[in-house]
């Protein structure tokens, strides 16, 4: 299948998103859809499949003119889409989210439970996933959320799978099945539209790349014929120099010390410390529990034995609120469920989080409110038109910079950052990157869980790596590289 869009217009209110916006598919390639968080690109996307209206413009797929409805439309045409954000059902099964709407029947018009069973469990296969079909998806983590919305478009006959940062809740492994599963989708004739901010997937797996900057295409590049340096100098306007600032801070004594913290089947007798100033990087497969173990620390998951220590003494973390009052900051790998109020404003976001120094006497000061929500856009730089802007209108690094504002101003000794890059274009997650050493700086210990292993390595002073709930080793600086933590997060030693 072949789709040309051209003279793509689409506003939203007064507020245009896409000026003059295209994009050309060609017959089983891999093409990267490039460009800041804002710049057009799910919205040209959601535009092709019907969820969408455009202004303007013209659609054409196989040399015909179209315009899908909705995306039911535009599925029985071949085009799938998998969002970045996950359609899923939390309250039903996998297979039941695999099959809704789709359901197998017997010849009395009943579901088929055998045969799609049996239909899931090839398809799950097919992902090298290893998840029950009657499991409920409420059970799983945001990773295996994600492995099977990809499964969903692969259980269509589909000829065009546009997917939308496929690979940002993934572990390396995970990512290195789904290329191989895109590289047998390629050789079938299959087209993938590919959007993600990760350049080094997009230059190992894409034939071309084009770049939407503010709502207008900027080019179309040929994976051979660019380089990562004129791909972001295309989104950004500018060169942005090295991706991972200079950190020169100095590291001080224990903040946090964590000793034989158990919760059966999920980790065991986690030992580890962080100190004042450093950056502790966390790496491990999907399902290592990472984020068990952070859960656990900021009182949102109950352990079973261990110590938990601040500056030297003892504490009892059973609740967030306890994780709160002794320091700890927590921002979590899923923004828009767990990280902010999406339909509420970044004023009330930042300032929840931030009540007693928004209040006088537990009456809150909307004067100090304002100044503290101003004072987070200005110094964190979010892109907004104010403190009133809801959340759900910013892109997502915007979004991201909404919920560190949330923390920063608690004065946190400890934060927890749980993927913090998630779904980050590369101008922001610099802009992340700065702020993560700023608090360091100024003597936060801080706690990284990331599944990019180049983040990991560029941000941390220190890689503790966990396999099967259990920390396999701590590498210094010095010392860690790609081979050494994959070695340890896959069972080896080194």
């Amino acid at each position: 299948m072949q789709i040309e869009m051209k003279g793509i217009d689409k506003s939203f209110g007064t507020n245009q998103v896409l000026k003059d916006a295209g994009f050309v598919l060609g017959h089983g390639e891999v093409h990267a859809l490039m460009g800041e968080n804002g710049a057009g690109k799910s919205t040209l996307m959601k535009i092709l499949t019907g969820v969408y209206t455009k202004d303007k413009g013209t659609v054409i797929v196989d040399g015909a003119e179209v315009n899908y409805k909705n995306p039911q439309e535009a599925e029985k045409a071949g085009i799938v889409f998998i969002h970045q954000e996950l359609n899923v059902l939390f309250d039903l099964t996998v297979e039941e989210n695999l099959f809704m709407g789709k359901e197998i029947k017997n010849r009395f018009g009943f579901c088929n439970q055998k045969a799609m069973r049996q239909k899931a469990s090839e398809a799950l296969g097919r992902l090298g996933v290893r998840i029950d079909p009657g499991e409920v998806m409420s059970n799983l983590s945001v990773g295996q959320q994600q492995m099977i919305e990809i499964c969903k478009a692969l259980m269509v006959d589909a000829k065009v799978i546009i997917m939308d940062e496929p690979t940002a809740a993934l572990t390396q492994s995970e990512t290195v099945v789904l290329f191989e599963v895109i590289q047998s989708l390629r050789k079938a004739g299959v087209s993938i539209v590919y959007i993600s901010h990760r350049m080094e997937e997009i230059f190992e797996l894409c034939d071309r790349i084009s770049v939407l900057r503010d709502g207008t295409y900027v080019g179309t590049k040929h994976i051979p014929e660019t380089n990562m340096n004129e791909i972001v100098k295309l989104m950004i306007g500018r060169e942005i120099g090295e991706r991972y600032p200079e950190r020169d801070c100095k590291i001080g004594e224990t903040v946090l010390k964590v000793s034989g913290l158990t919760k059966k089947g999920v980790f065991q007798d986690v030992e580890f410390e962080v100190k004042a100033g450093e950056v502790l990087g966390v790496s491990g497969l999907m399902g290592a529990g990472r984020t068990e173990i952070m859960q656990a620390i900021f009182g949102n998951l109950p352990y079973e034995s261990g110590k938990i220590e601040i500056n030297g003494k003892e504490v009892q973390i059973k609740s967030p609120i306890q994780a709160m009052r002794n320091g700890i900051g927590f921002i979590t790998e899923d923004r828009k469920v767990e990280g902010l109020m999406l339909e509420e404003s970044i004023e009330k976001n930042i300032a929840l989080a931030n009540l007693p120094i928004v209040s006088n006497n537990h009456v809150l000061d909307r004067k100090k409110e304002r100044e503290l929500v101003t004072k987070g856009i200005e110094e964190l730089r979010i892109r907004c038109f104010g403190p009133s802007h809801e959340c759900s209108n910013l892109s997502g690094g915007n979004q991201q910079k909404v919920v560190f504002a949330k923390w920063v101003y608690t004065d946190p000794k400890i934060l927890i950052l749980d993927e913090p890059t998630r779904g980050v274009d590369i101008g922001a997650k610099k802009e992340i990157y700065s702020i993560i050493n700023d608090l360091a700086a100024k003597g936060v210990a801080i706690i990284m869980v990331s599944s990019e292993l180049p983040e990991v390595l560029g941000m941390s002073d220190r890689v503790m790596v966990v396999r099967e709930g259990l920390v396999r080793g701590i590498v210094y600086k010095e010392e860690a590289n790609q081979e050494n933590i994959m070695t340890l997060a896959t069972g080896g030693t080194i």
